[in-house]
Order: structure tokens, then sequence, then C-alpha cells
């Protein structure tokens, strides 16, 4: 394999990608506008929910109750009539409409056990769950506060002093900036490589290739390094500007560590996508094989879920695919401030598993370039 000539394909296809403005736009948004929305758009925590109250009591308990829900959980409650409720929630105007029936007050200090209607819409599923829980505790509360007649201010037996360690606030867009971040360098690496290898199949310039004194090892390994190269510059601008900058999100190790590793990690994912560019034979094809291909590798990988919560098999044969030891990586070293000393297993995986796929990869690449000829 011949230095200049891999260098000046290299320049060839960073050349070809800057006047794809499809391509730069994808870039782009992919590691800003896509990291910001994943960070932010999801919030875990309620925020803001609208509730509406059928109150047919009227009574001092039941306006305690309206009372209880204020921001930032809930917007402040809507009293509606019973014939309402319905028509208000199949409009989407409330998440929760609670109705609190007749002679509630009476029953509860009579020591009975009045029955309260919560409806939820469950299509708004990051507010639904949780607020449901919300609001069962608010109810409970106050009523048993109404019925002793005081506010209970009770001593907890066990004095818990909780120290969250790599994410103090629990922020949740924390995590999903990083995670967004790893997911993106994944999805581009596969597309670019697939796409420049399917570009120039489609325009005939990959005939032009085969008459020039160039090896497939040396095209394939320009596709590799200049693609590589583009998303890990990407990648290391959406770390400062938007994870660091618009996030906020404190980093405790290296930057530069989490880079190399990436490129490592790019070394697999390029190849794979010039592996799809061989088989697909259009870019509706490839496009096709990607939803195959980059939802495992996503939601399987520990980046969404636990691996612990996953079935032993997926586990296991997740361990073949780059993600899994680069979210792992990424997620000591940046979370934890983990060094080399104590990454170097996924160093070592992932330069393995990158060095399987681009030698299968080039065997395809062969085989297609081949069949050309």
């Amino acid at each position: 394999m011949r230095g200049p000539n891999v260098l000046y394909l290299g320049q060839k296809e960073l050349r070809s990608l800057v006047r794809d403005p499809i391509l730069l736009i994808l870039i782009v948004w992919s590691f800003s506008v896509s990291v910001y929305t994943a960070a932010t758009a999801m919030p875990e925590t309620l925020n803001r929910a609208t509730i509406a109250i059928v109150d047919e009591d009227r009574s001092p308990l039941s306006t305690r109750i309206a009372d209880a829900f204020y921001l930032p959980y809930f917007m402040p409650p809507e009293t509606i009539s019973h014939a309402e409720m319905d028509a208000r929630m199949d409009a989407g105007l409330d998440t929760f409409a609670l109705d609190i029936p007749p002679e509630f007050q009476r029953d509860v200090i009579a020591g009975k056990l009045p029955t309260v209607q919560l409806n939820v819409d469950a299509t708004r599923m990051s507010q639904a769950f949780t607020g449901s829980g919300y609001i069962q505790s608010i109810v409970t509360s106050e009523v048993g506060e109404f019925a002793r007649r005081y506010r209970e201010n009770p001593v907890p037996p066990v004095d818990l002093a909780l120290r969250a360690r790599f994410n103090p606030e629990l922020n949740p867009a924390w995590f999903a900036g990083i995670i967004q971040v790893v997911n993106s360098i994944t999805m581009l690496s596969i597309i670019l490589t697939g796409a420049a290898l399917i570009r120039e199949r489609e325009h005939g310039t990959i005939e032009h290739l085969l008459v020039m004194p160039v090896t497939p090892a040396e095209i394939m390994t320009a596709k590799v390094w200049s693609m590589a190269l583009v998303v890990l510059a990407a990648s290391a601008v959406s770390l400062l500007f938007v994870v660091q900058g618009l996030l906020a999100v404190p980093m405790q190790g290296s930057v530069a560590l989490f880079l190399a590793s990436a490129a490592v990690h790019l070394f697999a994912t390029t190849s794979m996508g010039i592996f799809l560019g061989t088989i697909a034979r259009s870019m509706p094809q490839f496009g096709l094989l990607l939803i195959l291909i980059l939802l495992p590798l996503q939601m399987l990988s520990g980046g969404s879920t636990p691996r612990e919560s996953m079935p032993e098999i997926v586990q296991h044969v997740m361990l073949a695919a780059p993600t899994t030891h680069f979210i792992m990586l990424a997620q000591a070293v940046l979370y934890r401030g983990a060094g080399i000393a104590v990454v170097w297993p996924q160093f070592l995986a992932l330069a393995a598993i990158g060095a399987a796929f681009f030698t299968y990869a080039l065997g395809r690449f062969r085989k297609s370039i081949g069949a050309m000829a």
C-alpha cells in the first residue's frame, strides 16, 4: 500500500463531500441540533403538566386538594364540569383529570373510604407515569393531614445521606448529550463511507479508479481515513461547543483520550459502512440496511438501557459490536474520569473488532471491484 495514493484519494473524498450539501447539513445537524434536542427535549421529571379538577364536593378538603397542585410540576388546575372532562381530554387540553365525588369530605370525616377518580392521557408517556404517582401522593398527603387536623412532620428513623457521584444534580441532560454524540459518531461514520462508495458507483467514477495504478486496499483506506477524520473533527467541535458550552456538562476525564478511542471506533464503523456499500446497489437500499444495523447498535449496546437489564444472550452477542465497547469506554472516561489503565481492554477490543471488519469489508470490496472490471 502506497502512502501518497492513499493521501491523494482521501483528499478526493473530502472534496466530494464538500460538494454534497445534503451530507454537510446532516453532519452539522447530527452534531449540533440533534445533540441539544436529545438532551433537553424529553425531560424525565414532571414539568408544567396540565390538570383539570371536577369538584363535585365543593368542600374545604376538595379546595385544599386543588390548591396543592402548583408550578413547576403542574399548571394551575382548571375547574371544569363532569360533562367537559372527556371532551377536554380528547382535545388534548388536559393530561390529568381528577374527579372528586360529592360528599367526599363527609365520608373522609366519617372514616369511610371514598373513591377519587384520576383520568390520565397515557399518550403523553413522558409525564403520564411520573405524574400519576405525584398526584396520588399529593391527594393522599392532603387527605391524611386533613383527617389528623394537623400537618405531620415525622422524623425518619434513619438519616440517609445521598451522594450522587458523577452527576450530583441527577440531570438527565448530562447523560443524554454525551450518548447522542456517541450515537452520531456511529451513524455518520457508517453513512458517509457507504454513501461515498455508492456515489462513485452511481456517478461512474469507480470505473475511472479501476484504470488507475491504485489497489482496492488503497481506495478503501482512503475512504476510511477521510470520512473518519470528518466525523472525529465534528465530534470534537460538538463536545466543546454543544455539550460543554450550551448544555454545560462537566466532563470528568480526558477529551483527548475519548477522541483517541473514537478514532479506533471509527476504524470499525467506517469499515462497516464500506461493507454495507458493497451490498447495497443504490442509496435507498443503503438507507434500508442502515435501519437494520443502526437500531440494534444504538438500543442494545448499553447507551439507552444498561446491558445488565438485557437477556444474557443479547449481552454476549453484542460484545461483537464496536458500539458496546465504545459506550463502555466513553462513559468511563467522560463520566468517571478513567484513564488508559482502566479502559485499555475496551481499546484492544475496538482494535480487534475494527481489524476484523476492515479485513472482511476489504474482501467484499475487492470482489465488487473485480465484478466491475
